[in-house]
């Protein structure tokens, strides 16, 4: 794969998305509260009697080397994490499963299984979908996961909401989904180089890809004004995108980040930034500053790791990240998440 194709892989790029996309989204409905946005999670669409339906899709790939229960798992944390960043908890799902005509009967039983089990766990209803073999598939493919949950008006969040004077939450830490994937396709090469334990510590990252119990605990304690979960493009991708969807700047210090020695080394190892890299499980958190030690202390009793990383400041033109090295870098959407060339690296090995 050469570098002109590597720049095709992931979201489609901002500009196209605003000047192409957003374009073309069908019948006008003034129903819609929050359409398709860059750096919304899930839409709102008013359904009257002062309640509205919040609908979040995302497609689901396999990961190589990763179990079958383990990717019918995350199938479903990672599209109710788009429903639960709203402040709402999940509670219909559909599902698409697509699978190779040769896969066996009981590796479809273990998806279907697991994907059953998990909604079970997050009291999700599983109300429709599409499950079949098709030509042209390597791995078992989630089309498409779409989680649907109700609120009331006006009890819900997005990602416009910061405030200047807010604080900036991160949980976890950076490339959650980044260390968690490469860590268990690329186990055998990490093991020459570091512990087993380390190696397994950032394997386990796979069971951190879910931010609804991140999400739902902030919520409930209050004083949240906007929620993001950092997925392509990372943690600094996903503060871009709240200060542009809210209109405001951004003052961020990594030295605040909780870092856990296992993504520093193998984000170290693959030389990927671990702040630009694709982060499901990083939950971006803004709030007013007399909530955040309580955020905290409720995310703490979740077994939640978490962080004041900066402010949310007045001054759209200043939205920067201060890095470890002392050097000030703007805030935006990288080009490319530096996770992706890896990835298909150690698929074409």
């Amino acid at each position: 794969m050469n570098d002109k194709q590597r720049l095709n892989i992931g979201k489609i790029n901002l500009k196209t998305f605003e000047s192409f996309i957003m374009k073309r989204l069908g019948k006008k409905d003034d129903s819609v509260v929050v359409p398709p946005l860059t750096g919304e999670d899930a839409s709102v669409i008013d359904i009257g009697d002062q309640k509205v339906l919040v609908i979040a899709e995302d497609p689901i790939f396999n990961i190589p080397g990763q179990s079958l229960r383990m990717f019918g798992w995350y199938t479903v944390h990672i599209g109710a994490s788009d429903v639960a960043v709203m402040g709402v908890k999940p509670k219909w799902m559909t599902y698409t499963l697509l699978m190779p005509p040769q896969t066996d009967e009981a590796d479809f039983e273990k998806i279907v299984d697991s994907i059953h089990k998990t909604a079970l766990e997050l009291d999700i209803s599983i109300v429709g979908g599409h499950t079949g073999y098709y030509p042209g598939f390597a791995s078992p493919t989630i089309g498409g996961i779409t989680v649907f949950g109700t609120a009331e008006k006006n009890s819900y969040v997005t990602s416009a909401g910061a405030k200047p004077g807010d604080d900036v939450i991160l949980t976890k830490g950076p490339a959650i989904e980044a260390v968690g994937i490469l860590s268990n396709l690329r186990e055998e090469e990490l093991l020459k180089k570091y512990s087993p334990s380390l190696v397994n510590k950032a394997k386990s990252y796979a069971q951190k890809m879910s931010v609804v119990q991140d999400a739902l605990t902030a919520m409930e304690t209050g004083g949240v004004t906007s929620m993001h979960d950092a997925t392509e493009g990372g943690v600094i991708g996903g503060l871009f995108e709240i200060a542009n969807a809210s209109g405001v700047g951004m003052k961020i210090n990594e030295d605040f980040f909780v870092y856990p020695e296992e993504v520093h080394k193998i984000c170290e190892y693959f030389e990927i930034d671990p702040v630009a890299s694709i982060a499901e499980g990083s939950l971006l958190i803004t709030s007013g500053p007399g909530s955040s030690d309580i955020i905290l202390e409720e995310l703490k009793k979740m077994d939640i790791d978490a962080s004041v990383i900066g402010s949310v400041t007045a001054d759209i033109s200043d939205r920067f990240i201060k890095r470890k090295n002392g050097k000030r870098v703007p805030l935006e959407i990288p080009r490319q998440d530096p996770f992706w060339p890896v990835f298909f690296q150690a698929l074409e090995e």
